[in-house]
């Protein structure tokens, strides 16, 4: 097991949580934070795991990217550095945004207190977003000059429509979980305290599933996005014939017919 400086990894009952782990810092993300997290989703699928959950230490999710690396100061007078932000972004941040999205299990975030910048683009990469009462979604880059990154522009508009990304782009301003929620941004806005619990049920569901065809669905549905709607029959008939070849169908199939509950191996 690796050791990680910014993020905890625990694997327990076939389930992955990643915590981030700067409470001091509001799990700020330097560049070495995001490397941190894609190693923990290699060695986390290397250990067998079927789900994946992400969360933050303390009282936020994750406050945004941290160009500083070690916490210090950064000298912001002459602006932000635009060649070394996108060289950040090219070699860490879309990298970790780019493995997640390519997993082929189940990825849950448990979003805690602020999720800004890049921290909101990681927070909403989840197939299911669950946020506590007193966590926000935030992107500030207008009110620095810059624009959103992490993925943003292609989240926002397909999770809220143009007219809310815009909102949330534009302007800069918070948009508290509740609101999120009845956007339909998020997949739900749960009590504070039982923000972990309710993940942990969810992977825990999720883990004892067909993970080989959910790793198909969290593919084809991401990339049907992009394709024509003939392109994506075909792409459905393509991960059907997998899915269909699968030991998880052989069970899922011989379970129904004995009407059983079926184990599957997530193979």
């Amino acid at each position: 097991m690796a050791d990680y400086e910014m993020i905890t990894l625990a694997v327990a009952d076939d389930i992955a949580t990643i915590t981030l782990n700067r409470p001091e810092r509001l799990n700020a993300m330097p560049p070495a934070m995001a490397d941190e997290i894609s190693a923990a989703l290699d060695e986390a699928l290397d250990r067998g795991v079927r789900a994946v959950v992400m969360t933050g230490e303390g009282r936020a999710f994750c406050s945004g990217a941290d160009l500083a690396g070690g916490g210090g100061s950064r000298d912001r007078s002459q602006g932000l550095g635009g060649d070394a932000a996108k060289a950040s972004l090219d070699g860490h941040y879309n990298p970790m945004i780019r493995k997640i999205a390519d997993l082929p299990v189940p990825f849950i975030t448990a979003v805690n207190g602020p999720a800004a910048g890049v921290g909101c683009s990681a927070g909403l990469a989840g197939d299911f977003v669950l946020a506590g009462k007193s966590a926000y979604f935030l992107q500030a880059f207008v009110n620095i000059g810059l624009v959103p990154d992490g993925g943003a522009t292609w989240m926002l508009p397909r999770l809220a429509g143009k007219a809310r990304a815009f909102e949330m782009m534009m302007l800069g301003e918070k948009i508290p979980a509740e609101k999120a929620a009845d956007w339909g941004l998020i997949y739900k806005c749960v009590e504070d305290d039982a923000l972990i619990d309710e993940a942990m049920v969810l992977a825990k569901r999720l883990a004892e599933g067909p993970t080989f065809a959910l790793g198909l669905m969290r593919r084809v549905a991401t990339q049907n996005l992009e394709r024509s709607y003939s392109d994506a029959l075909d792409a459905e008939a393509n991960a059907q014939r997998e899915a269909g070849n699968s030991d998880d169908a052989k069970i899922g199939a011989i379970a129904f017919l004995k009407k059983e509950k079926a184990q599957f191996t997530g193979k």
